[in-house]
């Protein structure tokens, strides 16, 4: 095991992941979406295929790159925007399911 794999290892909040990364963050933003965070950034670093033979300062630069990705994401927009859970995806769905245009409402004009 590499010092990088075992330094993760000792990670267990997104503040740890976000200090050990030298990633600048705001508290608030942590604390309201901090589960998303951390799934958002083990979906980049999922589909990041690029890692392989890294040694570990290229993996810490990757792993930096995706995390303050993953945060970003959540500073400018939400968790049922970003659809990060199942849970997220379905109620985004049943939103846009009963979506009604304002046309129809106000129905069609009197000519």
């Amino acid at each position: 095991m590499s010092d990088f794999t075992d330094d993760l290892d000792d990670l267990e909040t997104a503040e740890d992941f976000l200090r050990f990364f030298h990633v600048t963050y705001d508290q608030r933003v942590v604390h309201v979406n901090r589960l998303h965070i951390l799934q958002r950034f083990h979906d980049y670093l999922s589909a990041d295929h690029g890692m392989e033979g890294l040694d570990d300062e290229g993996m810490s630069s990757r792993y930096r790159f995706h995390l303050e990705r993953a945060y970003q994401d959540f500073v400018v927009s939400n968790a049922i925007a970003e659809k990060t859970f199942k849970v997220h995806k379905e109620e985004a769905r049943k939103m846009a399911d009963r979506f009604v245009p304002l046309d129809s409402l106000l129905g069609s004009p009197v000519g």
